[in-house]
């Protein structure tokens, strides 16, 4: 949901997705001067009033280790901030005071209001639900210091850590574990249907939701990922072995079959009509629901849901790789401008990657995106873009064990952020991944093209954008084109997990370049600080920078009043 509030000389527009909320600013010409940032209230959401806040605070101001000042006393001094302690299906208003006088004597001025409403992860034609993806995070840290210093003690000990708590499961999954649940519960009773194709049948309390479904009599299939002497392979058959021989099918190929879907139908006369499909990146795993980011997409479209059915039944069938992909080819063809395309791997000739080389190619204002693996050389390309090209890019991609690798705004601005804050930075507590098996913290494979414009496209689904990804494994992927709303879903959360990993390297002493020449330091205006005046708004403000095209593409301008 997007909304816009003016007032006062000053505008904000604000856009709502399930898990957060961007408020992007702006100010009159007239408003510029001695501006010395944005103070934000926010109510609503049966929660007290709460003053949003910021990491700094002006020069030679004191502040306790991990305490970080509200915006009413350390402005915001940027043009585009973001709220992610917001809840799904919630009604938020915003109020965004303009800062003016001294950092010692702070005026807030009367500013514009925005109400919105995140999106509802139990209604509507699309609910899109992030998980907390904290493995390694300060808001674990915090929110859990005693099961965060256990982990820390069991990696020491070099043992086995104790099982997490339901609270902090809770908390990590937030919400991603009850959309998988809850879509097994709609299968009632002998009248649904279940069709699941899944990579990675492990998790335990999926694997309860979908056994109950099949004790309430409901038609349960299943099409699981199966390799020669493949460890992977061993858990699934484990974990089905007691399923009826015709309700299972192992689906053997040399590559993988990474699908990750359901489909839920009706049965009426022993015939599926199929209602809704859940899919996204979410493997069927702790680390899947609980530790890497992923997303979990439930489409409630009836013509969806039957494309993704029509795929399984030839999954099913038990026919080859090479039948599948000779079935894919004739029947699975990918529309350059339908509104929703569900598109499905293995195929020939590499035309999934030509045409989401193509979305990508043809941005006007942004891409977004969060990456995992090795993605395809033209992907890269396009994702990137060429130095000082006029698009903005905000890009995350998971590259090593220790580090994610960032696009910010432009290719001349790439940066690496350290996957841990381990490095005794002031006011931060020490973080590890001990808990999690594997190295991969960002697992999604999103791609939000124009977000700032009103016909954005969203690319999402199990497809790494890779070769192996388009010719060999079992892949499905959604290219949602003009929906607003499931943009909003995805370009938040995409920017929230860009937001987190850019602090992570602008505190790092990876951001600070041995090679380049140290600047001389301004005693008005150190670094880690909030500038005393309004100098911080002048590259905003610059025809051709990269902050003014921020400000001019998140933000709607602001009026003389």
């Amino acid at each position: 949901m997007r909304a816009i509030g003016q007032a006062e000389g000053a505008s904000v527009k604000a856009y709502a997705g399930t898990s957060g909320v961007i408020l992007a600013f702006d100010v009159a010409p007239d408003k510029r001067a001695g501006l010395l940032g944005f103070a934000i209230e926010r109510s609503g959401g049966n929660r007290p009033n709460k003053w949003l806040g910021g990491g700094l605070d002006f020069p030679g101001v004191e502040r306790k280790d991990g305490v970080f000042p509200t915006s009413q006393n350390a402005p915001i001094q940027k043009f585009r901030w973001s709220d992610y302690t917001v809840f799904a299906d919630t009604t938020y208003t915003y109020t965004v005071h303009p800062v003016y006088g001294t950092p010692d004597k702070l005026r807030l001025d009367p500013g514009p209001s925005v109400t919105v409403t995140t999106s509802s992860v139990t209604r509507g034609d699309h609910r899109v639900v992030f998980n907390r993806a904290a493995a390694a995070s300060q808001a674990f840290a915090r929110q859990f210091p005693e099961v965060e210093a256990e982990l820390n003690l069991a990696r020491k000990e070099k043992r086995k850590p104790k099982p997490l708590p339901g609270e902090v499961l809770a908390w990590l999954s937030r919400g991603a574990l009850e959309q998988i649940t809850g879509f097994c519960a709609r299968a009632l009773d002998p009248t649904w249907a279940l069709d699941i194709a899944i990579y990675e049948y492990e998790l335990q309390e999926i694997r309860d939701a979908i056994d109950a479904v099949r004790h309430r009599g409901a038609d349960v299939r299943i099409v699981y990922h199966a390799a020669k002497d493949d460890e992977q392979t061993h858990l699934n058959e484990e974990h089905v072995a007691e399923w009826p021989e015709g309700q299972k099918r192992a689906r053997l190929t040399s590559s993988i079959c990474h699908d990750k879907f359901m489909v839920l139908s009706r049965i009426d006369n022993e015939r599926r009509t199929p209602a809704a499909v859940l899919c996204g990146s979410t493997n069927f795993t702790h680390n899947g629901v609980y530790r890497q980011a992923n997303v979990v997409h439930t489409a409630n479209r009836p013509e969806l849901a039957t494309k993704y059915l029509d795929l399984f039944e030839v999954l099913f069938s038990g026919k080859t790789v090479g039948e599948t992909r000779k079935w894919i080819n004739v029947n699975n063809p990918l529309s350059s401008d339908a509104g929703i395309v569900a598109g499905f791997s293995p195929r020939s000739g590499q035309v999934d990657l030509d045409l989401f080389a193509a979305e990508i190619r043809g941005a006007a204002r942004d891409v977004l995106f969060c990456t995992a693996f090795k993605l395809n050389d033209r992907i890269v390309d396009e994702l990137r873009g060429k130095p000082n090209d006029t698009i903005l890019r905000f890009g995350l991609q998971n590259t090593s064990d220790d580090t994610i690798t960032g696009t910010h705004r432009d290719r001349t601005a790439d940066f690496v952020a350290t996957a841990m804050l381990n490095e005794g930075l002031e006011g931060f507590l020490k973080e590890s991944k001990a808990g999690q098996a594997g190295n991969i913290l960002i697992h999604t494979k999103l791609v939000v093209v124009d977000f700032t414009s009103d016909a954005p496209t969203v690319i999402s689904g199990s497809h790494n954008l890779s070769v192996s990804a388009s010719e060999s494994n079992d892949e499905n992927y959604l290219i949602i084109r003009g929906a607003v709303d499931v943009a909003d879903c995805y370009g938040v959360e995409l920017m929230r997990l860009y937001d987190h990993y850019r602090f992570r390297w602008h505190q790092s002493p990876r951001s600070k370049d041995p090679d380049s020449p140290v600047p001389v330091e301004d005693p008005t205006w150190p670094h880690g600080t909030l500038a005393p005046d309004d100098r911080w708004t002048k590259p905003y403000f610059e025809p051709g920078t990269l902050e003014a095209a921020d400000r001019e593409r998140f933000a709607v301008p602001a009026r003389a009043q």
